[in-house]
């Protein structure tokens, strides 16, 4: 609640005349001004009518402008909840597949997604257990495939408590935004990746839940994954980063439970994301 202040005027130094002036004193000062006075006040007190009621119609004007905007901005919200709510995954998946990539070893492969490019090229982000073996063994390159395209890459920053790695690749490829938040229950999802090395593969589930094993947070999710997909992108109905695909369990009886890392994890510890809007 706002605080009210009063302020007081004090009257200084006022007081009474013991004494009356002279009536004809009086009169003198009372004398009728100038002709080209008065029409000088008029003139002035119709140029501040004037003003008031211009600042008057512009600020009605700005009133209603704002009110269009609210009013446009209520609707664009509301057509992004439909958007959201009934996702065009095919046009989704043609969106981000060109970002993702398979990230090969002597030793095995996974998946990984352009988080940052620039003049010096760019930076996909992976799990550390994709690489782990190759670096243990002293050996830092590795392949990145899309396709029948192989650029040569770099292991350049490793993460390995949380399971993330970076890949360094010279040629600049287009990146994936992330979310400025993390996803709600039950939002649909989409992870894209490459499970037993078939690149570009796609499947679509709902965020079911989050946990916290041995001190790292998790995003659960119901898309089905396998080998390979570790490192790929789970992305959201705007085609955003909103995790990184990690791990499933298996078992007799179990279905649907896939592991994700929170995208913010990765951009808080092993590479600067390129954020997009949640408007």
């Amino acid at each position: 609640m706002a605080a009210i202040v009063e302020n007081r005027a004090t009257l200084v130094g006022i007081r009474p005349e013991s004494r009356s002036r002279p009536v004809a004193r009086v009169k003198r000062n009372l004398r009728m001004a100038p002709a080209w006075s008065v029409v000088a006040g008029f003139v002035v007190v119709l140029i501040v009518a004037a003003s008031a009621v211009g600042v008057g119609a512009a600020i009605r004007t700005m009133s209603a402008q704002q009110s269009s905007l609210d009013g446009l901005r209520t609707q664009v919200r509301a057509l992004q909840a439909e958007v959201d709510a009934h996702p065009d995954w095919a046009a989704i998946a043609a969106q981000v597949e060109p970002s993702v990539f398979t990230v090969e070893t002597d030793y095995g492969l996974g998946s990984g997604w352009v988080a940052r490019s620039g003049a010096s090229g760019s930076e996909l982000v992976t799990n550390f257990h994709v690489i782990d073996e190759s670096w243990s063994s002293g050996v830092v390159t590795v392949d990145v495939r899309q396709g029948d395209r192989t650029i040569v890459g770099t292991i350049e920053r490793v993460d390995p408590n949380d399971d993330l790695a970076i890949i360094h690749v010279a040629e600049v490829l287009p990146v994936l935004r992330v979310a400025p938040s993390r996803p709600t229950l039950a939002q649909a999802v989409m992870v894209v990746g490459s499970p037993l090395g078939l690149g570009g593969s796609v499947s679509v589930g709902v965020v079911s839940g989050f946990r916290s094993v041995e001190g790292s947070d998790y995003v659960q999710f119901s898309a089905p994954i396998s080998p390979g997909n570790s490192g790929g992108p789970v992305v959201d109905a705007r085609g955003r980063v909103v995790a990184v695909a990690s791990a499933k369990l298996e078992g007799p009886g179990i279905e649907a439970l896939s592991f994700a890392i929170p995208v913010q994890t990765a951009c808080r510890t092993v590479v600067a994301c390129q954020s997009g809007s949640d408007k």
